[in-house]
């Protein structure tokens, strides 16, 4: 630079003369992210979310913002899994870590190594935000609250498998009445942790009601203390719509007594500690057997009590009822006099009997009169009919006179009808045909002689 001012005249013709170095994009762009992170290697930026999205890949991408400018931004998938609440946008926060540049766009970044709400009040106010938006749904409304059932077989849990929270809840629940308890591991505080939380208890849901697994009669879902930050995942929006669907009533037990989340609102049930949520899902056994003998004893009092009072009033309608032997007296009275008539009308029978029977035997000469009497009745009868018959009738010099059909001929009408007539004598029968008027007259005197 000496030589070369100099070898000039003039400042302005040394200016004029000056060459400036040379780069190739790929350098310059190198130069520059060498400079920006070596300034901005560890920074804290406060702006507000915009256009925050989660990549397939996991990563985060969003933008910080306030009144005048913009910063596009980067979370890699390791720190955004560590997050204690999901990126929004809208929400306030401290983003920490470094500037770099990104030498295919010619832009530059921000990648976020740590995140937190710009203090707790602006975290405060997303909460209220978010619960007069769900108020306003109807997802809070008591009407749409289930019944937690007073003695619940199986009892569903969604929480860490590891910690503090499910060994008291199965401590808790085998001390006061032991049931079936199932439990559905699941992140609960970090990156994934409210979709983890909102699988779990559909999961219960869709579970068969007689399948192999039974499905619960009751959901407990628990964290223990923490931070507003560390108990953020109960406040989003998955797990709540995911408590509101869920056909299985819910208790929340989510921190300790004075926290009050998202998911103490549209759960059935609220309960202070994981070990309170217990208590609410099942009845000391103790107490049960004892307030079970009570009402046991109060019923077969009131029983006695009831069957007494009846038999009061059963006593007292008798003394206006004639007695049963009063009713029946007049009726005995009537039947035995029956009985003594009955029992002298059937002895005079049976003495009656016996002495016909006795006249029988004292006189069996009698019989023998009837039959003697019968038969000579019968030998009457027979003379009498043997008398009128055709061949007594024939001997004493009769005929009997029949036409050509056997028919027997009365007078001289018929006669003169008949083709031919059949005479019968007591010795022969003699067949006359009627050829003429002689033959009639001569049979006329035949028949006139026999006559």
């Amino acid at each position: 630079m000496v030589d070369l001012f100099e070898t000039l005249r003039t400042p302005q013709e040394a200016l004029a003369n000056f060459q400036p170095k040379e780069y190739s994009v790929s350098e310059i762009s190198s130069e520059i992210k060498k400079c920006v992170e070596n300034n901005f290697n560890r920074i804290r930026v406060k702006g507000e979310i915009f256009g925050g999205k989660r990549a397939d890949s996991g990563h985060w991408y969003l933008t910080l913002k306030d009144e005048n400018a913009l910063l596009s931004a980067v979370i890699w998938r390791g720190t955004a899994a560590r997050l204690p609440f999901k990126p929004e946008d809208g929400l306030e926060v401290v983003a920490t870590g470094k500037i770099t540049t990104f030498s295919g766009k010619s832009s530059y970044q921000m990648v976020i190594e740590q995140l937190e709400i710009s203090g707790t009040g602006a975290l405060l106010k997303l909460l209220e935000e978010r619960k007069q938006k769900f108020a306003a749904e109807g997802l809070f409304d008591p009407a749409h609250k289930k019944k937690i059932p007073y003695l619940p077989t199986t009892i569903g849990v969604v929480t860490s498998p590891t910690g503090a929270v499910i060994r008291d809840i199965i401590h808790r629940v085998t001390d006061r009445f032991p049931s079936h308890i199932l439990l559905w591991p699941s992140l609960v505080q970090g990156e994934g942790a409210a979709e983890q939380i909102a699988k779990a208890i559909r999961g219960f849901n869709d579970l068969p009601k007689q399948g192999n697994i039974k499905r619960p009669d009751v959901l407990i879902v628990a964290r223990g203390g923490g931070s507003l930050e560390d108990l953020w995942a109960f406040n989003e929006e998955v797990v709540i719509r995911a408590v509101y669907d869920s056909e299985i009533p819910i208790i929340s037990a989510v921190g300790h007594e004075t926290d009050t989340m998202l998911i103490d609102y549209v759960a059935d049930v609220r309960a202070p500690t994981p070990t309170g949520a217990a208590e609410f899902a099942v009845p000391v056994r103790s107490e049960l057997l004892s307030r079970t003998a009570t009402l046991q004893s109060r019923i077969y009092s009131a029983i006695g009590h009831y069957f007494s009072e009846r038999q009061n009033i059963l006593q007292g309608l008798t003394r206006g009822i004639p007695k049963l032997d009063q009713i029946l007296a007049e009726t005995r009275q009537k039947l035995d006099e029956r009985i003594e008539r009955f029992e002298l009308s059937f002895r005079n029978y049976l003495q009656n009997k016996k002495q016909q029977i006795a006249v029988i035997s004292l006189k069996p000469y009698h019989i023998k009169n009837i039959l003697e009497k019968n038969e000579e009745t019968l030998n009457n009868l027979s003379i009498r009919l043997t008398s009128v018959s055709v061949d007594s009738v024939l001997q004493r010099g009769f005929a009997w006179v029949k036409d050509e059909k056997q028919q027997t001929v009365y007078n001289l009408a018929q006669a003169q009808k008949a083709k031919h007539l059949n005479i019968q004598f007591i010795d022969g029968t003699l067949t006359s045909n009627q050829t003429s008027k002689k033959n009639e007259k001569t049979l006329q005197g035949d028949l006139f002689d026999l006559l």
